[in-house]
Order: structure tokens, then sequence, then C-alpha cells
């Protein structure tokens, strides 16, 4: 038999001749089960924790309770946990590796010293540089998600909006044409005077001057003109403030700075995006009080108004009644939506903040409006109250301070 062949049958390590590969090292190493029994714990494991090679069994457990608590979930969950702890007057990092399934798992400590401030600082860098990734992955990913649900919104409210868009740019349209024949026939009647002053006797075309303007009825065009050009122009400055608030609306928030906003102008413009999703059921009443300018990201405010007014409106089933308050207290202001819709029962009301959750059926709702919602207002230092009655309605006010704490 070969080399080779004599290396393939050697047995597996035993227990003993692993915690004697384990003594020399100069990391300490605990391995210990999930019921936190210790079956190596070799001599610089040992020397950390002041025991002898009799008194070990604790290890485990000691190690535990200096753990944080996210340590043993993580490790269980990823297979590996780092960090750093204070273990009597040393500073020790730790890594923490898990293997097996939950019947019958295993844990490796290994510990590994300090040695010097600058180590630690040099440590602590290190771990300071992974969370500041670690945050902003995770908050480009809350403002995607922001983003996504925000333009998700205005998905569904796209064919409202078209409609409302389509109607004023609809009569605009049809009221160039009245014009275009308005000019025809005012271009119609110059002509009538022009022939008349180069006549030898203008007086003479008075007749059939009058019978153009009677055959054209350049009475009626002259009531009716300034009439028309009124309701272009208020057309044009409807779909020029639909533009402007959908603008707005969808703007990302990732540049956006901290401003001082009227709130009034943000919920105006917020109404007149969704209105077309409301006006066909719903009643709005406007009960504004006066507000100070408020210090806040307007765009991400606009968004909790839209979440908030449309789940308002699918609260009502047929027709209803939606109020909208607004007022001030001491350094705080309120916004109020108040329906008349099918209420939030007391069970439902526990869970309405929960990412993904939803009442609505399915491909109805995302069920990210709300959880969103309330992130924006925490972000504003603010809150969300509500109070609801089956068959009676709810009401959501979002409280927001006036200036933002300084940091």
């Amino acid at each position: 038999m070969n080399q080779i062949d004599r290396t393939l049958l050697a047995p597996v390590p035993s227990p003993e001749v692993l915690r004697a590969l384990g003594e020399p090292l100069k990391y300490g190493m605990l391995v210990f089960n999930g019921r936190l029994e210790v079956s190596i714990a070799n001599a610089r494991a040992r020397e950390l924790f002041s025991v002898d090679e009799a008194n070990c069994a604790g290890l485990a457990r000691e190690l535990a309770s200096l753990l944080p608590p996210v340590a043993l979930p993580q490790a269980r969950e990823s297979g590996t946990w780092s960090g750093s702890l204070p273990i009597g007057e040393q500073v020790i990092t730790v890594h923490l590796y898990r293997h097996g399934d939950r019947a019958a798992e295993a844990f490796l400590a290994l510990f590994q010293h300090v040695d010097g401030p600058e180590d630690y600082e040099r440590e602590l860098q290190q771990r300071h540089a992974e969370l500041r990734q670690a945050y902003l992955r995770l908050n480009g990913a809350q403002e995607k998600l922001l983003q996504s649900e925000k333009m998700a919104s205005i998905g569904q409210l796209a064919a409202g909006v078209a409609h409302e868009i389509n109607n004023p740019i609809g009569y605009v349209h049809s009221n160039l044409g009245s014009l275009q024949e308005y000019l025809r026939s005012l271009f119609t009647v110059i002509e009538a005077y022009e022939r008349a002053l180069r006549a030898p006797d203008p007086k003479s075309q008075i007749p059939e001057i009058d019978d153009i303007r009677d055959r054209l009825d350049i009475d009626f065009i002259s009531r009716d003109l300034p009439q028309l050009m009124a309701e272009s122009r208020e057309g044009i400055e409807r779909v020029t403030r639909i533009v402007r608030d959908l603008k707005d609306f969808s703007y990302s928030g990732r540049d956006e700075s901290w401003k001082l906003v009227d709130l009034h102008s943000g919920l105006e413009s917020t109404i007149n995006i969704i209105w077309n999703e409301l006006k066909y059921k719903v009643t709005l009443e406007r009960r504004y009080g006066e507000l100070p300018m408020i210090e806040c990201l307007p765009s991400e405010l606009n968004q909790v108004y839209m979440n908030l007014l449309l789940n308002a409106g699918h609260a009502i089933a047929e027709r209803g009644h939606i109020i909208v308050t607004t007022g001030v207290e001491g350094d705080e202001v309120w916004v109020e939506f108040q329906d008349d819709g099918a209420g939030i029962s007391p069970e439902l009301r526990q869970r309405i903040f929960d990412p993904f959750f939803t009442t609505k059926p399915v491909g109805s709702g995302t069920g990210l409006g709300l959880s969103i919602s309330y992130g924006i207002i925490n972000k504003h230092h603010g809150r969300i109250d509500l109070e609801s009655t089956v068959g009676e309605g709810s009401r959501f006010r979002v409280v927001l301070p006036i200036r933002q704490p300084k940091p």
C-alpha cells in the first residue's frame, strides 16, 4: 500500500486530539453546543476567563451573558457573528461560528486579544466603517422603496390624472375651433369696413356692413370671445398646475433639503392630483387653521397626505364625507383626515402600520402606504394618531414639530 492510500485510511482526529491541537493556539478557542455545554476550551480561552481546566464547563454561559442579544440569533441565521467584548480589563475580538441544525448545533468561538489602544481604536474604526456601509445600504434601499411606492401610487392614479388633464385640453381644443371661426367672421367684417373706407361714399356701405354683422352674429361673438379666452386660459392653467404638482410629487427626495414650507400648499397639490379618484363618491370639506411655515421635506409629506386621503376614500363604499382639518398647538402643528367610512377594528389597528399588511384585495394595494407614511413622519420627529370606530369612520392625525430638533 502506498503513502496516499495509508493517508486516506488515517482515522478522524478524536476530541482529545482536537483539544491537544487547540492548546498551543495564540487565539482563545471555545467549542460548545446549543445548550451551552462546553466540549473544548483551550488554554488561551481559560486564561481569558481566569478559570482552570477543571472549572471551564460554565464558560459558554458566561460568554453568552457577555454577548449582545443579537449575537447568537445572527450566528444561527447567517452562520457567523463578530464583535468586540470587554472581558475583565481586556478588550477581546470575538468571532462566533455556528454549524448544524437546531437539534444538533455546535458553536466555535475564537477570541483575539486587542493588544493596545491603537489596536482597539483600529478595531473600532473598522467596525464603524462596516456599520456605516450597512447604514448607507439600508438608507439607499429605503429611499428606493419610498420612490417605488410613490411612483406605484402615481401609476395607480394615472388614468384619473390623464382624465383631469384631458378635460381642460378638450375644451381648450374646442374653444380654439370656435376662435378660428370667430376670427374668420371678424376678418370678413374688417374687410367690409376697409371697402367702405375706400369707397367714394362710405355711408353707402353701411347697409352691407350691417347685413354682414347680422349674418355673422358679430354682437354674439363680441360677448362670447372674452369668456372663451378666459375659459381657455383657465384650462391651460389647470393643466400647468397638474403637471407642476405631478413633478413636485414624483420628485425623488435623495437631494431634497429641509425647507420652510406652507403645509396647505402641499395639501392642495396632493388633492389636485388625486381628486379624480375621490370626486365621484366623496364630498371634501376643508377646515384649515392658521399655520406657521413648517420645516420639513415637502415631497415626502405630500406622499403621506396622498396615502391617507386615498385610504379614506377606499374606506367609503358608495357616498361619503372627508374632512381635512389643520391646526397648531404649542410648538407643533397637526393635519387631520376624517372619514365616515367603514372604520377599522381594534385587531387591524394593531397591524395597519406593518409593512405589506393590507385589507385590500390581492393586486389592489402593496401594503406599504401606511408603513412608509409612518416612517416619513417618524423621520420628521412627529407621530400619527388614529381613532376609529367600526361602522362610523376613522380619523388619522399627523402631528409635526414646527422646527426640527437640532442634531
